[in-house]
Formats: C-alpha cells, sequence, structure tokens
C-alpha cells in the first residue's frame, strides 16, 4: 500500500476513519489446509506493517487446517464446531476489532492491492457495503467460458451508482451494520446465496454499496462444463430461498441480466412446442421458432464474448443452453423444496440478535493468537 495510506485519515460526519488500522479481514474455511495458505501469503504481505487483523475461521476441519494457519504468526485463528460458511463469518464478525469488515474465501488470492482498493468506497460515510471481482488463470475452455460469463455480469453493475448484490469472495461491510443485520443467513447451509440474501436485505433499507472493479482476488473456477453446470443448478436451487425472502428481487437486482431469465424458459417452451408440433403439425415447426428466438437471445453475449475469446464466444449459445436448462431444473427443485420449508426470518434489531443467530448454528470456543 501506498504511503499515503500510512497515517490515519479524518473521520466523516457521521462515519469513521477509514485507514488500514480499522479493517477485520475474516476467511472462513472447512478443510481447506491446501489451499488457504495461498491466500493467506497475499493477505499477509498487504497487511504488513499495517494494524490490520487477519482471521481465519476454522468450521470444524477434519484435515491439517488449522496446522497451516497456525504456521501464520499475524493470522488470529477462531475454531467452531461445523455449521456452515454463513455461520462462520458471523463468528468472525462477532470476534472483529475493526469498523470495517472484509470478507474473502479460503480459495481466492487478492491482488497485492485489493486491501486498499476494498477500503476506498468507505471513504464515504453513506456506503455500506462493497464488492470486488474475480478473476482467473485457468485455461480450460470451461473456465474461460465462466470468466467471460462473471465479466459480463461487472459490466452491468459497473455503470450503477448503486448494487445490491455482493458475494463473499471479495466484501466489504461496516462492521455495525453487519451486525444490526444479524450477519448471513444461517439457514442456507452451504456456500450459497447466503451473501446474496444479505446483500438484497441491506438493499431494501436503502443502503449504499459500490461495486469496485479494482478489488480483484483470483480463484479457480469450475474446469469442466459439468462441474460448472452442477454449480448453476446448485446456485438456481438456492437463490429461490433468497429471492423467496426477498421478493422484490426476483424481477430485478444489480447483478443478474434480465435476458438470462428469459433464457429459463428454453426448456420448458421447448417442451410445449415439441408437444405442440406433434399435436397440431404445423406449416413452421413451433420448436424451431423457440429455438430461434433463444438463438437471437445468446447473440449479443455471443458477439461480446467473441472479443475476449473467438472459442467462447462461438460456442455460447450451447453453452448458454446448457446453463439455460441447469438453472431450470435447480429453480425447479428450489421451489419444491421452499413450498416444503417455512420461511425463516433473520433478526435485525442490533447486534444482540446476531449473537442469539449465531447460537442456533452452535458457533463455540474460540481462541486469539498472539
Amino acid at each position: 500500500m501506498s504511503d499515503s495510506r500510512q497515517d490515519p485519515a479524518p473521520a466523516t460526519p457521521g462515519g469513521v476513519s477509514i485507514t488500514a488500522k480499522t479493517a477485520s479481514i475474516i476467511i472462513p474455511t472447512f478443510n481447506g489446509a491446501s489451499r488457504i495458505g495461498h491466500c493467506l501469503d497475499s493477505l499477509v504481505d498487504q497487511t504488513a506493517g499495517q494494524d490490520v487483523e487477519i482471521l481465519v475461521v476454522d468450521d470444524g476441519s477434519t484435515d491439517d487446517t488449522v496446522s497451516v494457519v497456525n504456521g501464520y504468526s499475524s493470522v488470529r485463528l477462531i475454531r467452531q464446531a461445523n455449521a456452515g460458511p454463513a455461520s462462520a463469518r458471523n463468528h468472525g464478525a462477532l470476534e472483529a476489532k475493526g469498523a470495517i469488515l472484509l470478507f474473502t474465501d479460503d480459495d481466492c488470492v487478492p491482488m497485492p492491492d485489493w486491501l486498499e482498493a476494498m477500503l476506498a468506497p468507505f471513504q464515504d460515510s453513506e456506503v455500506v457495503g462493497a464488492k470486488g471481482v474475480y478473476r482467473t488463470h485457468q485455461k480450460s475452455l470451461a473456465a474461460r467460458f465462466v470468466q467471460i460469463e462473471y465479466e459480463d455480469k461487472y459490466r452491468l453493475m459497473a455503470g450503477l451508482s448503486n448494487i445490491d448484490f455482493i458475494d463473499t469472495y471479495s466484501a466489504g461491510f461496516r462492521r455495525d451494520r453487519f451486525l444490526e443485520m444479524a450477519g448471513y443467513d444461517t439457514s442456507f447451509p452451504v456456500a450459497c446465496a447466503e451473501d446474496i440474501e444479505l446483500s438484497y436485505r441491506m438493499s431494501a433499507r436503502g443502503w449504499k454499496m459500490k461495486f469496485v472493479p479494482g478489488a480483484i482476488v483470483y480463484h479457480t473456477h469450475p474446469d469442466t462444463f459439468s462441474r460448472y453446470l452442477k454449480k448453476k443448478y446448485k446456485f438456481a436451487f438456492w437463490r429461490v430461498l433468497a429471492v423467496r425472502k426477498n421478493p422484490s428481487k426476483g424481477v430485478k437486482d444489480s447483478h443478474t441480466p434480465q435476458i438470462m431469465k428469459l433464457q429459463l424458459l428454453l426448456a420448458p417452451a421447448l417442451l410445449l412446442a415439441v408437444i405442440f408440433d406433434l399435436v397440431a403439425r404445423p406449416r413452421v415447426p413451433a420448436s424451431v421458432l423457440v429455438l430461434g428466438g433463444f438463438l437471437l437471445s445468446t447473440l449479443p453475449f455471443a458477439v461480446r464474448a467473441a472479443k475476449k475469446d473467438t472459442v467462447v464466444g462461438m460456442l455460447s449459445p450451447v453453452l448458454l443452453a446448457a446453463r439455460a436448462c441447469a438453472q431450470m431444473l435447480g429453480v425447479a427443485a428450489g421451489l419444491i423444496y421452499a413450498r416444503r420449508k417455512p420461511v425463516e426470518k433473520v433478526a435485525s434489531s442490533g447486534s444482540t440478535s446476531i449473537v442469539e443467530h449465531e447460537s442456533i448454528s452452535h458457533a463455540v470456543s474460540s481462541h486469539d493468537r498472539g
């Protein structure tokens, strides 16, 4: 970080002095021994000489994660019984000493200026949250497609003055506001959509959140299309619950292209069109019209993708069709699951509520190193 960031900045009205001394970086992990070292190496280098704490919350790992983290004298280790990533992040927030909470994941490697970039938006006392971006070094076709897919969404967010979608891989929040909202909803048992749901709740209060394209973390994306489609199915499944708790976001949010929602209808529309063709035998098959309409809907993305990667651009219509089918299956399964599961409300009346919420998730003893 540059020397200009060493001295505390003046406190802004209604806010706090935003310097490195105000931040806590929280990383939840479960059996992350093979990957978390790369993340910590980057963060330790960034925070050297700064009064920034790094907290790793071990969510009941059974591998050598604890030993790996213990090798970093400047990192504080917090341990809890396995309760899921939402609980682990909330536990870290309770233990944190910084006014600004920064989150990343154990499979991410933040760029050297990530800390500085993530703190910058909070110079504005009205900003409550901030979100960075993914990049990858991978060369597989699937990973290249995933990266371009993310970048297409970032293109939309870059033009917005305020966002409502903050992913945990590169996230920042004012600690008091995070605790006021009771943190992440621990009814999500896996790392999927609990971060989106919190963003939606914050947005509903009219709180300002910013997209920070310069806050970059490198990540390992799915390297095969089967893994990619399984991930899309899972995201769609859990997104149903996030939207169920925040219905207005089912119409539009700052991260999801509207055309993607229309493309979800491909599978059911094509099925109905095939049935219609078999029964009515029209001169122009309805199935052809459905496929033609879908193809047209993919062209803008395909053209943008081709400018970055010719092969990805050429294959985009097929890949987007596969994505739409996987997401539609996830939505259908999510709707069935949601009908059987009562809505769990997250208390947000103050910092006490997160303590009560954490007890449900069995957050237990922690110890401080150093």
